[in-house]
């Protein structure tokens, strides 16, 4: 066992040695290590000593910032302070004068019921003192007329079926019934009486429709309804209390307006009604004046010479086509003329109305009378032409005299003129040709080379228009002009000035059972 033991002795030792080795190894590993750390440690303590120091210094500055606002915040906090004062003291004298201002102002209030109560007792005074000096005022109206519901029948017959309107225009107002008839409107507003209200305004609409019908040939009725219907219709815009028609009424006016009812379709109703009745007493005129038209333009022999321009009035003519015993002049049409709008001047229609109706009648005269001369070729001469011009300054003079001019009627007679003045002037040269092209704006081409083929020299100095002549305005157009058209017709609002509380109901009219309010 000994002798096994000693080859492995050696081994052990120099593994001793090299693990001698190693240590020594490991030791100066150690060593160089530990030399190195600690220079790093040094250098590091260096580092954190100068980092150190720049973090005191930071602190330093900080602090000192610190204590900067501290010092600002200390100055705000004194500010806010202040300010807080100074409010709390306005709000308080804004307190202060806001009770003093209360406080003067029911001072006022109260010094203005002494000042109004003070004139209540003079107004007293002078009124006492008046009534002892003065005798005692009548009764005061308020523009109504009160009827029982029993007796609304009765009321539309007497004041609109059985009235004569030649006995309301010559002894009361003309437009009086639509004055009546409104007072009785506004009383049943009054009384806030719907049933009442639309039951009368529906019987006043049928019983105007009623007298028109059974007298629709009658100028004088057709007239006399439609200026009373237009009256009607003008109360009951004047007095609805709609701000556009209250702009003319008086304070007396505007306190008498409708209440409690809105009639705005009772006035479009009465509106169409006054648009009929207008075309029917339009259509009664163009009937009676239509036979007079032609043989007082054209057919009587006004100019007996050229100096002698005057009408001569009615005379016997055997060369008319109409066969009458007498024939017309254009007197006759002035006359006509003259009934019509005496007629409706005496039953108070307005002057816009009469305007219009008097242009539609010269519209009638104006078309009828060219047709003719388009139809008849011995109307076609240079002294038809003279007594056309000379009839229409008959027709314009009359306008004037009846202080008409402004209507538009004389405008409706420019193609009859223009007509008239072709058959009188030259008719051979460029020039003329020219000429007729420049004035006569209210022709046509055709109906100018009608006028021109049609044409007829009176004596041999004349001579016929030649056919190139006709051909320089020759075109295609309308010949006739239409005698039916009708311009249309308009109703402006007119305030009435008549005071309703002021309007009493004549005995002659059978009215007994109203009662004035």
């Amino acid at each position: 066992r000994k002798n096994k033991r000693l080859p492995v002795i050696p081994e052990l030792k120099l593994q001793v040695s090299e693990l001698h080795r190693q240590k020594q190894e490991l030791e100066t590993v150690v060593r160089e290590q530990s030399s190195e750390l600690a220079g790093e440690l040094d250098f590091q303590k260096m580092h954190l000593g100068k980092k150190a120091k720049e973090l005191e210094e930071i602190r330093e500055e900080l602090q000192v910032r610190i204590e900067e606002l501290e010092e600002e915040n200390e100055h705000l906090k004194r500010q806010q302070l202040m300010e807080g004062e100074v409010k709390t003291k306005l709000r308080e004298e804004t307190a202060q004068l806001t009770a003093e201002n209360m406080d003067l102002e029911e001072q006022l209030d109260q010094k203005d019921r002494w000042i109004k109560k003070l004139h209540s007792q003079i107004k007293c005074l002078e009124i006492s003192q008046k009534a002892k000096q003065t005798p005692a005022l009548p009764k005061e109206y308020l523009g109504m007329l009160e009827y029982k519901r029993e007796d609304e029948a009765r009321l539309i017959q007497n004041i609109i079926t059985d009235l004569k309107p030649k006995g309301v225009a010559v002894n009361v107002i003309p437009t009086l019934p639509a004055f009546i008839l409104f007072m009785c409107v506004r009383h049943a507003d009054y009384l806030n009486d719907d049933n009442k209200l639309k039951s009368l305004m529906n019987r006043i609409i049928q019983g105007v429709k009623k007298v028109v019908l059974a007298h629709q040939k009658d100028v004088e009725s057709l007239s006399f309804w439609l200026s009373n219907t237009y009256q009607l219709l003008n109360c009951l815009k004047q007095y609805s209390g709609e701000e556009q028609f209250l702009k003319q009424s008086t304070p007396r006016q505007k306190k008498n307006c409708l209440q409690n009812f809105d009639l705005s379709e009772h006035r479009q109703i009465l509106s169409d009604l006054a648009i009929q009745i207008y075309h029917q007493l339009i259509s009664v005129m163009q009937k009676t004046l239509t036979p007079a038209i032609v043989p007082g333009m054209l057919e009587h022999e006004s100019l007996q010479g050229i100096s002698s321009m005057k009408p001569t009035g009615f005379r016997k003519r055997s060369s008319s086509l109409y066969n009458d015993s007498e024939t017309y002049s254009i007197s006759s049409i002035l006359q006509e003329l003259s009934v019509f709008y005496s007629a409706m001047s005496h039953h108070g229609m307005e002057q816009s109305l009469t305007k219009q109706a008097v242009k539609q009648l010269f519209f009638l005269i104006g078309a009828t009378t060219f047709n003719q001369i388009m139809l008849r070729k011995d109307m076609c001469s240079c002294r038809k032409g003279m007594q056309i011009r000379c009839n229409i300054s008959y027709l314009e003079e009359w306008l004037k005299e009846n202080e008409l001019q402004s209507c538009g009627a004389i405008d409706t007679l420019r193609p009859l003129a223009q007509a008239a003045w072709l058959l009188q002037v030259n008719k051979s040269t460029d020039e003329d040709a020219k000429e007729i092209a420049e004035k006569c704006t209210e022709l046509n081409p055709v109906q100018i080379v009608k006028i021109l083929n049609s044409y007829t020299p009176i004596d041999d100095f004349e001579k016929r228009v030649t056919s190139s002549f006709v051909r320089q305005v020759q075109d295609r157009d309308l010949l006739m002009l239409d005698t039916d058209y009708r311009f249309q017709v308009t109703f402006p609002f007119y305030p009435s000035s008549t005071a309703l509380e002021s309007l009493q109901v004549p005995s002659s009219l059978n009215l007994e059972f109203l009662t004035r309010i």
